[in-house]
Formats: structure tokens, sequence, C-alpha cells
């Protein structure tokens, strides 16, 4: 049975993929953690990672001392399943990895208020313009913009939220008004970076037939501000809009986009009560916010 230290420091490499990633989180010299990784692979009688330039890729034996680990690092925090009753306040720390806009835009309002109900909680978020790896342990939920259908995971729909193009008014005032579908040919757009676009369902302006994007970010948060800043036309997420004065829809009745937040949850943690409270409350939290903020976007349209 491996210790603690060799299971945290293991846990550290294979999310991070590599020496150097997991040894700025653990502040540690690479050379030193790969040692350890040595020699945790010697005890084990086993290879835990495929080492290549390109980083530290875990073997299969790496996934099955993944899935303990995660398990052993659980309990460490006191996330076992029976901890807690739904009478008391959440405790410990939780992991929630999501895309960049409900990142920005949604979960500070709706982590703040669990914080304030919860103060022995500890809440992390990640936010990352990829799709999360739940099997290995990156975070202890995600939220995706759509419902995976490979992997043992238990998913939840949050809600739905609504899309639009949006330009700022400095920029419409400069250009002239847009009025149809066919004027965006003649104006710059903002969107994705096309070769890092990580979900079909983001793949807005392909949607809309758009062709160049002058303006491109892997962000949402940053193609926000550049709308705003007046650089061109982008697709804005409505719950967005009441953080970006000065921004207003185009062509409603034209385009719309309707997508959805899904929760996902790693099998193993479907019996974990602990986790479950705090997947209720973080799923209510979000769906309330983007109903408040998307209201708010229409009666200021």
């Amino acid at each position: 049975m491996q210790n603690w230290d060799d299971l945290r420091l293991f846990l550290a490499v294979a999310r991070s993929e590599s020496l150097s990633g997991a040894g700025k989180l653990l502040r540690l010299d690479p050379a030193t953690l790969g040692r350890r990784m040595a020699r945790l692979e010697q005890d084990m009688e086993t290879a835990l990672f495929l080492k290549s330039p390109q980083g530290y890729a875990l073997t299969a034996a790496g996934v099955a001392l993944l899935e303990r680990a995660g398990a052993a690092e659980q309990a460490m925090l006191g996330l076992d399943a029976g901890a807690g009753d739904a009478t008391e306040g959440l405790s410990g720390q939780v992991r929630v990895g999501a895309p960049d806009g409900c990142a920005n835009f949604l979960l500070p309002q709706v982590c703040a208020a669990m914080a304030r109900e919860h103060p022995n909680l500890d809440i992390q978020i990640v936010a990352l313009p990829r799709v999360f790896n739940l099997s290995r342990r990156e975070a202890d939920m995600a939220i995706g913009v759509s419902a995976p259908t490979a992997g043992r995971l238990v998913v939840r729909h949050i809600t739905g939220y609504r899309l639009h193009l949006a330009a700022s008014e400095a920029f419409l005032a400069r250009v002239g008004p847009i009025q149809t579908l066919d004027d965006l040919k003649a104006h710059p757009l903002v969107g994705y970076i096309p070769d890092m676009i990580f979900d079909r369902e983001l793949d807005y302006l392909a949607d809309l037939g758009a062709g160049r994007v002058a303006i491109a970010s892997n962000s949402v948060a940053v193609q926000a501000n550049m709308i705003r800043q007046g650089a061109g036309i982008g697709v804005v997420h409505d719950f967005c809009l009441p953080f970006l004065p000065g921004v207003r829809r185009l062509l409603t009745r034209e385009v719309q986009l309707d997508r959805a937040f899904y929760l996902i949850r790693h099998a193993d943690d479907a019996r974990n009560t602990r986790l479950a409270r705090f997947a209720d409350l973080l799923a209510q939290g979000l769906k309330a916010e983007v109903a408040r903020l998307e209201a708010e976007a229409e009666r200021d349209a």
C-alpha cells in the first residue's frame, strides 16, 4: 500500500501530464519529482506513465492507480460518501471545472452565495476552454455545453440559455445599421479560433454561414470584451450582456442560438451524499442566475 505523500505527488503528475506542471503546483523541483515517480513505479513493479517529449501519459496501471488515489484524496478531504447529513453545512473542498463563459459570468455569483451559506466550504473553480477529464480527477464535477455519451459518467441537464449577435453602440455608430444577415459580410467578426473549438456546440459562426473571423480568441470573456471595445460583431451569451455596458443585440428576429449547460459527475461519486448536495445547490444556483441575467438583458434590450 502506497503512502499518501506518494499518491499526492502521483496525482499532481497525472493531472498535469508533466513533471514541470506538477512541480509548479507542488513547489518541487521536476527532477526530484521524476525520481519520486520512478521510485513509485519501482515499488509497484509496473510502469505508471508513458514518457515522451509531449509529457507524461498514464498507462493502464496508471489509470487504475489514479482511480484509487482519487478515492484516497476524497477520504483525506472528508469527502467520503457518508460524511455529513442534509441538515449540516457543507465543508471541505470541492473543485468544479467549467467553460470560461460560465466561469466568468455565472459561477462567481452562484459560488459566492454558496460560500456565504456554507462558510467551511472551499470552492475551487477551474476555468478551461476544453472538455474536462473526470477520470483523471481534474475536478469533482464539471459543467459542459453538451452531454457526453461515453465514459462512466452521470449527466444532468441544468438549464438552457440563449445567444444572439451583438456589437457595441460605438461600433454601430461608426459603421451604420446592421439590417440583414448579408450586412455581416462587410464587417469584421469576433469569435473562436476555429481550430481551438473544443465542442461542436460552440461553433456559432459556422451555424450562421459566416466566413473569416477577423478577431479570434479561445476565451468567451476575451471575445465579449473585444466586442465591447468595438472590434466587430460576434455572438454573445444573453447572460453576459448585463456585464457589457454599451453592447446590444442585433438581428434578434433572424438569429437566436439555443444551447444548454450540463452537470457532469463521475459515476463512482453517485452515492457520495456530500457531492450530491453540492451538485444540487450548484445546478439550482446556475439555473436561477441564467434566468435572472437573461431577464435583465431582455429588459435592457
